[in-house]
């Protein structure tokens, strides 16, 4: 892999390439696709989608909209962090070529606004619901009927893999998504396979899947144009270690930070954790002067993201050339010099929040709403497929935007289309439309 093939500005459906000196300083493009992310409707939906607390009404508990954004000034840091660096060692890519410090801030930043896009409603229970339902409900009936790899993408159903589909996927109207540039959307892609086959690998980029087979043929395009590809090998794009980074730093402090304001954590216990981890940094003076707990609290945060965001940057730059050779197989928190204190933090998330009794039967709430949905859309969907649609199915096909047609030219692209549908579904409005349904 090398730069200059990594920050390409190119979108889809150019013929040229887009040189970075030919670009408006003033609205760079990698700033274009920060924007066109922001005002899509997939990213607004975030507002109401569980991040650790569903339906939490608390004001400090995150939403993935929050937790987005918060995670997209952390890499946009890390970015001009390790983009300073890399200009550094490669003077070409700035005196020849034109490429800025804030570009890579620029191009990580939208790329972890858009990180959790694809999830679907009630977090990560919810995709543990889609796969229950196509490896144990009444999706099984279709396995008969899919490709391997085609079952296994609603088996093992990837709020990554929707995310780029979201982001990519031509609709009458909309061709190429958002839109985005290559350089944004290769840094988008922690795990640039297919969910088949299961690879035998400890590598970071293996741990899941990034594509379903309907996006296939643009995944081949990107990932080649940007010189990813390396016999028969697709490497992960340098710049998604920073938003992964981004985002591991900001829930493993953030998520901690809501379960004290819950009361989920003893303040004291919680205090003595974040010390740890920033003990070098803290001014003592400072620190004994701030007499409420959310100041006390709000400075800790400060420091121990400051000092996470650093240390990432300085793996990355240390390992930078193995990176680029496709050999670096850890997250980089993994390598972090906090590595202990980490898993302190998220040990003690873990059985405070994670595992507490209210987060528990929430998510069994959003497991029977997610199941009730499926069975109502993917039946209707399928069975409009068949031409086989009886009048309940056609009512609730036209609860469907105009922009989403379920019933697709085959089986798979229909059940998936009914599948990430629910997926683009809030939790309130899931939680609403099951309720309704009930009543059938």
């Amino acid at each position: 892999m090398n730069w200059e093939n990594l920050l390409k500005l190119k979108r889809f459906g150019d013929e040229k390439e887009r040189p970075r000196l030919s670009q408006d300083d003033t609205r760079l493009g990698f700033e274009v696709d920060y924007d066109r992310i922001v005002f899509s409707s997939a990213f607004r939906s975030l507002q109401d989608k569980t991040q650790v607390i569903p339906f939490s009404k608390t004001d400090f508990v995150h939403t993935r909209l929050t937790h987005s954004l918060e995670v997209s000034v952390v890499g946009r840091s890390l970015g001009r962090m390790a983009g300073k660096n890399i200009l550094k060692k490669y003077p070409h890519l700035s005196a020849d070529l034109g490429y800025k410090i804030n570009d890579f801030g620029a191009i990580v930043a939208a790329a972890a606004l858009s990180h959790d896009i694809g999830n679907p409603p009630f977090g990560h229970s919810g995709e543990k619901a889609i796969g229950h339902y196509f490896t144990e409900g009444n999706g099984m009936r279709f396995q008969s009927k899919l490709s391997d790899k085609e079952y296994q993408d609603l088996c093992r159903f990837e709020g990554n893999a929707n995310g780029f589909k979201i982001l990519t996927e031509s609709k009458e109207g909309t061709p190429g998504g958002l839109r985005l540039s290559y350089a944004t959307l290769g840094a988008f892609i922690k795990y640039p396979k297919a969910s088949l086959p299961h690879r035998p690998s400890k590598h970071v980029a293996h741990k899941k899947y990034g594509y379903f087979q309907s996006q296939k043929p643009f995944f081949d395009l990107l990932t080649k144009d940007l010189g990813l590809l390396e016999h028969n090998t697709v490497h992960r794009h340098p710049l998604a270690y920073l938003v992964e980074a981004a985002d591991d730093i900001c829930y493993t402090i953030i998520d901690f930070e809501d379960g004290i304001h819950l009361g989920w954590i003893e303040e004291e216990y919680a205090l003595e954790y974040l010390i740890n981890l920033v003990k070098e940094d803290v001014d003592t003076l400072k620190y004994s002067q701030l007499k409420h707990r959310t100041q006390r609290l709000a400075y800790l945060r400060a420091l121990a993201i400051n000092s996470l965001i650093k240390d990432a940057v300085k793996i990355f730059s240390e390992n930078e050339t193995d990176i680029l050779k496709g050999n670096f197989g850890s997250a980089l928190l993994e390598k972090s010099q906090y590595s202990a204190q980490i898993e302190d933090i998220i040990n003690l998330s873990v059985q405070k929040i994670y595992c507490s009794e209210e987060v528990i039967q929430k998510e069994i709430v959003g497991y029977k709403v997610i199941t009730a949905l499926l069975d109502a859309f993917v039946s209707a969907a399928s069975n409009a497929f068949y031409k086989k649609a009886n009048s309940y199915d056609e009512l609730l096909l036209q609860l469907i935007p105009d922009h989403e047609l379920l019933p697709a030219e085959n089986l798979y692209q229909t059940l998936l289309n009914a599948t990430c549908y629910v997926a683009s579904l809030t939790d309130g409005k899931a939680k609403l439309l099951a309720e309704k349904i009930a009543f059938k």
